[in-house]
């Protein structure tokens, strides 16, 4: 599928279904203009497509996951939950090739979303024909480069060129193989072989060993648009005093945990949005980020000791987290710095999905979390206090709210980076949570494949890649 947006080989959005768009003054109503373009089977593409899409995403029987973030959008909030029929969404389509799309407030990220699949066209004549089996192979329609021929569960699926999209001319090859796989040392091993072209599942313990091994040129290593923090329930008494949560921030070795216990790419974090993301720059940082590890060790005890803890009094906690690979390694080392600081903490492990459940209903003390997004005021919307189970701290602050709530208001980028600005500031000083490290993409990719541009938000729209020298038009990819 191809949405009003694509993504260019540096994962920014660029005119695709739709070859422009224009916005009113106000940043309330969004006026997309689309090519002549037709579906897989010939049917042509249209706004209504896109009108009858996004009803579908937020109609409650659908149960769509991703419903949330079509949110920004006049009555979709409502038509999600069943208090306003899908009619009334605030999305129309004048004339075949216009779509509308009338907003609650300014939504400056919105050619983000335009290009995923939250916004994607579903062909409606299709759906009508074949209800859920549209998706079948043999029955699938898309308006994109590729149609599905095959899809094997736990195998493979398989794509085939689609000769009618509107842009088939740039499209290198003929076909698509995907392998999902977690196996990240057997993957090396396909991809040394040549009988993978390109790899996403690369563990950071391997690094290493892939570039003493011949396989550096093949590794990519790039920051990407994710971080890793510790979420403090702020229900529980010793984490109510923000002396104790700043202590406990500061005494965390980042360094360490990224440059000498992980080593694949990530860079510690002072602060919750990571660089690089389209239209938020200059973050803020807390006081004492510029300090060094020292004198961040000898605060945190001053901050204790004046919140009531010490020697004879020491604070005790247990910290849940993910027992994946990464949360593994570094768990022990935030254990001893806090150790260092006269705390003592008690590691439990438990499954990821075990693990999120739990944070979710806010059963814990100290949590391990990550969060993935291109948008920036994402990351910020986590800890607002209407936010719900993902706010696993149940962080409430008015004048943090407030500042988001002044930003998504905004139609001027400046205005609204200047209030996520002071928003982000706002929680680095309550630290309801402490951010660890900034995550990095890690990829096996063969380096007769051309356009491969690493990106933050490592986007790699596979009709844009290529091979140099030309030869079989095939490619394999496999993804964890």
């Amino acid at each position: 599928m191809i949405g009003l947006t694509d993504r260019d080989v540096h994962g920014h959005p660029v005119p695709a279904m739709a070859t422009s768009w224009s916005t009113s003054p106000d940043g309330l109503t969004w006026t997309f203009h689309l090519r002549d373009a037709v579906w897989s089977d010939g049917t042509p593409v249209t706004a209504s497509d896109f009108v009858f899409a996004m009803r579908r995403v937020l109609e409650p029987a659908t149960a769509s996951y991703s419903a949330f973030l079509l949110y920004p959008i006049v009555n979709a909030e409502k038509v999600n939950k069943g208090k306003l029929p899908t009619l009334a969404l605030g999305v129309a389509a004048p004339d075949p090739h216009t779509l509308v799309i009338h907003l609650q407030h300014p939504w400056i990220n919105l050619p983000i979303y335009t290009s995923t699949r939250v916004m994607w066209p579903v062909p409606e004549h299709a759906v009508r024909r074949w209800g859920d089996a549209w998706t079948l192979p043999g029955r699938y329609v898309g308006d994109g480069p590729y149609t599905v021929v095959a899809w094997r569960l736990g195998d493979k699926v398989v794509l085939k060129k689609n000769p009618r999209f509107w842009d088939a001319a740039h499209v290198c090859y003929d076909e698509v193989d995907f392998f999902p796989t977690s196996d990240a040392v057997s993957n090396e091993r396909s991809v040394r072989k040549g009988e993978l072209d390109v790899s996403t599942t690369v563990q950071s313990n391997r690094l290493g060993f892939l570039r003493r091994s011949g396989m550096a040129p093949y590794l990519h290593v790039a920051p990407q648009g994710g971080v890793t923090y510790l979420a403090f329930n702020l229900k529980e008494p010793g984490l109510k005093d923000v002396r104790v949560r700043q202590a406990l921030s500061m005494a965390i070795d980042r360094e360490f945990i990224a440059h000498k216990l992980l080593r694949g790419g990530q860079t510690p974090a002072y602060n919750l949005v990571p660089p690089g993301l389209l239209g938020y720059d200059n973050p803020p940082m807390p006081y004492w980020a510029v300090w060094s590890f020292a004198a961040r060790q000898s605060e945190a005890r001053r901050l204790l000791a004046a919140a009531g803890y010490g020697p004879s009094h020491p604070l005790q906690l247990v910290i849940k987290h993910r027992n994946s690979a990464d949360p593994t390694l570094f768990m022990p080392a935030i254990q001893a710095d806090w150790k260092a600081v006269g705390v003592d903490a008690t590691l439990q492990p438990n499954d990821v999905q075990v693990a999120y459940q739990e944070y979710e209903i806010h059963d814990f003390q100290v949590a391990d979390a990550g969060w993935i997004s291109e948008d920036p005021i994402i990351y910020l919307d986590l800890s607002r206090a209407d936010t719900g189970g993902q706010n696993y701290g149940d962080y409430d602050n008015p004048a943090y709210d407030s500042e988001l709530d002044a930003a998504l208001a905004s139609a001027d980028p400046a205005t609204y980076d200047d209030h996520m600005r002071r928003a982000e500031a706002i929680l680095l000083a309550d630290a309801p949570l402490a951010p660890l490290y900034f995550v990095s993409s890690r990829n096996l990719v063969d380096p007769a494949i051309t356009n491969w541009v690493d990106n933050p938000t490592d986007n790699h729209p596979v009709h844009r890649l290529c091979r140099a020298p030309p030869s079989s038009a095939s490619v394999g990819a496999a993804a964890s």
